[in-house]
């Protein structure tokens, strides 16, 4: 395993036209109660895949730090492999938060439902930043 793999790579910022209509009501262990039935998020396919790839590769990493950790890899080159996961995983958030941002908060504005949307993207933040 690369100590200087970051898994911080960007991948190209064009966007289909195809949407990806779900209820976060579909996907169990995701809502977290944070996001009410009515609110469906629109994403499209290349951002979902896009994400998912992130977090495929993050998966993997974490499986390489396992086995690194199982065969008794010096302590500073596990370390250097978990900060690179840690953030891996930041960057797939602000990710997420950017798409939440330009995607759905707009549509809430748009709506007239700003207030609530806010509302829950405060609550999901503070459960992120503690």
């Amino acid at each position: 395993m690369n100590p200087s793999n970051t898994l911080a790579d960007d991948f190209p910022q064009d966007i289909h036209t195809h949407h990806h209509n779900h209820d976060h009501q579909q996907h169990p262990g995701h809502n977290s109660g944070l996001v009410g039935p009515g609110h469906p998020h629109v994403h499209t396919e290349e951002s979902l895949r896009r994400i998912v790839n992130r977090i495929s590769r993050i998966e993997g990493h974490i499986r390489g730090i396992k086995t690194m950790v199982q065969q008794n890899s010096p302590c500073p080159e596990v370390l250097l492999q978990i900060a690179a996961v840690r953030g891996a995983l930041d960057k797939v958030a602000r990710i997420v938060l950017d798409e939440h941002l330009t995607e759905c908060i707009s549509r809430a504005a748009q709506n007239g439902n700003i207030d609530a949307e806010m509302e829950q993207l405060k609550a999901a933040l503070d459960r992120f930043f503690h």
